[in-house]
């Protein structure tokens, strides 16, 4: 199947004119609405989370972009349950005539995934290290132990190396995400899990642990699904205790953790005792979901993703009097882009070959939830999406000289990727922490997983213009920011970064859709 060459100078034509309309100052509207204290920090299932999704819907519509979703709407059904802890949550541990009774958010935070208004347990506390299964790296931390209806007490990342081979050296696999904690500590019938947190092992702070504290967000659970009764985390001061209760000092424990050969272990004897009432609410939310259609007859049937999170932590626990989790840089920066992009895409004439699908997903702040959703029941056949390429949290203080593309490596579109970045002037760095599992932190995850290649889009930290340390600085307030009511809109931010990596971004999702073949898939999960 030979695609004119005609045709595809014609499309690059247009992509040029359309890609510069994508401009500053019309990504800063969307921004600082979608921010605004009246939706509430977009909460799931919240009034401000719908007026969200009914926003970005209108400007979807608006942009000629035709709907996307199963039965000609621009909505996607997410079915989710939300749990919230209830008041009176009792979490402690007891041996030998001593006993530990730790405080909600101060010293213990968590959820059920059993969705049920109760749970309590008084159970053998058994320490499984790192909690991790990995038969290709010859490590099973729960080799030879039985934790049926025990909870098991671990540390979240992994065995640290510095042999790529050896669970990717410095990069966090999957493994040593908490998410995979609690599905292996589920899978091997555990009643509750306990991840004692310390700032260098999860790569944050107890303050983002700690937002966990409000309703949680859930995939409905289907009856006979294995699940926990709490999942939680604690400090590191009461893993400390906990560890001291069982005679043993907490460092000590996590060097055993990280040794190879390590087996699980009861905790000494140890019970975690547990008490809960939960608040269980089925919620409806959405993927806002456009598509502008290829031109070809054949390719069209084929489509390039471009994706964003709407959703952020709506209102929670307040900081110094303000309640509202606004979430400006997380995500509404990623959704003004998805915007642009998409208004721009359905302006080019003639349209790139491949069909083009704007998602902004839901509930990626309670687990990639609406992304997952999306990418396991797709408008199309999985097989049918050539590409997905995410954008999220970008920095307001101006352009960069180079790109984080977290995950392109991992694709067979790398060095198409590498010609566009240079294009535009922007060099390709690693990923700066790649013991922080960013690659499994962003919706792209979601669609890797399934098998489609996929990456997400962002910025580095070079600022053109700036003096020495400019980057430090902005790296520190955008840290104390992270999933906080300060995560706020402000006048004086500078757009032209988000115009630079939205036209970005606009050229690699055209590049890729424009390909006559696309190249074999390679394993990028």
């Amino acid at each position: 199947m030979r695609v004119p060459l005609i045709a595809l100078c014609l499309c690059a034509g247009a992509a040029f004119a359309q890609m510069h309309r994508i401009e500053a100052e019309k990504i800063r509207p969307h921004v600082r609405f979608l921010s605004h204290d009246l939706l509430e920090g977009r909460g799931v299932g919240q009034r401000g989370g719908r007026l969200a999704a009914e926003y970005i819907a209108a400007q979807f519509a608006a942009a000629g972009l035709e709907p996307g979703a199963p039965g000609g709407s621009y909505f996607q059904p997410v079915p989710l349950r939300s749990v919230e802890v209830l008041p009176g949550a009792r979490l402690g541990a007891h041996a030998g005539g001593k006993s530990l009774e730790w405080r909600w958010l101060e010293d213990f935070v968590g959820t059920s995934h059993i969705q049920q208004s109760e749970a309590s347990f008084d159970a053998e506390a058994v320490f499984v290290g790192h909690g991790i299964t990995a038969p290709e790296y010859k490590w099973d931390d729960y080799a030879g132990v039985d934790v049926r209806g025990k909870v098991v007490v671990l540390f979240t990342n992994e065995p640290p190396s510095a042999d790529e081979n050896f669970f990717r050296g410095r990069a966090l696999t999957y493994y040593g995400r908490w998410t995979y904690k609690y599905e292996e500590a589920a899978r091997r019938g555990a009643i509750g899990a306990l991840i004692i947190h310390t700032t260098p092992t999860a790569s944050y702070g107890w303050q983002v642990v700690r937002a966990n504290g409000r309703p949680q967000p859930q995939v409905r659970r289907r009856p006979g699904d294995s699940a926990l009764a709490f999942a939680g985390w604690i400090t590191e001061q009461a893993g400390a205790q906990l560890a001291a209760l069982a005679g043993e000092k907490l460092e000590d424990l996590l060097k055993a953790a990280d040794t190879p050969g390590f087996r699980a272990r009861p905790l000494g004897k140890v019970r975690i005792r547990g008490s809960f009432r939960f608040r269980l609410e089925d919620i409806e939310t959405e993927n806002v979901v456009g598509v502008v259609r290829g031109s070809h007859p054949q390719l069209s049937g084929e489509a390039v993703v471009f994706s964003a999170h709407w959703d952020h932590l709506g209102v929670g626990e307040p900081v110094q009097g303000d309640n509202i989790y606004n979430g400006a840089l997380d995500n509404a920066t990623g959704c003004g882009m998805l915007i642009e992009m998409a208004r721009a895409w359905a302006s080019m004439e003639p349209k790139p070959l491949r069909s083009a699908y704007f998602v902004a997903v839901t509930a990626e702040e309670s687990g990639l939830l609406g992304s997952r959703f999306f990418a396991e029941n797709p408008p199309l056949p999985a097989e049918k999406i050539a590409a997905a390429l995410n954008f999220d949290s970008y920095s307001p203080y101006g352009r960069v000289r180079s790109a984080v593309l977290t995950g392109a490596e991992r694709t067979s579109f790398f060095p198409l990727v590498q010609s566009v970045a240079e294009r535009h002037q922007l060099s390709i760095r690693p990923d700066p922490r790649p013991e922080a599992g960013g690659y499994y932190r962003s919706d792209h995850y979601s669609f890797a997983r399934v098998g489609i290649p996929a990456f997400s889009v962002n910025m580095g930290n070079d600022y053109e213009g700036k003096p020495a340390g400019f980057a430090e600085e902005v790296s520190k307030k955008t840290a104390a920011n992270y999933h906080q009511p300060t995560d706020e809109y402000s006048k004086d931010w500078d757009f032209s970064g988000m115009e630079q990596f939205a036209r970005f971004g606009f050229a690699l999702g055209l590049e890729i859709a424009n390909l006559e073949k696309i190249p074999a898939r390679v394993d990028a999960r």
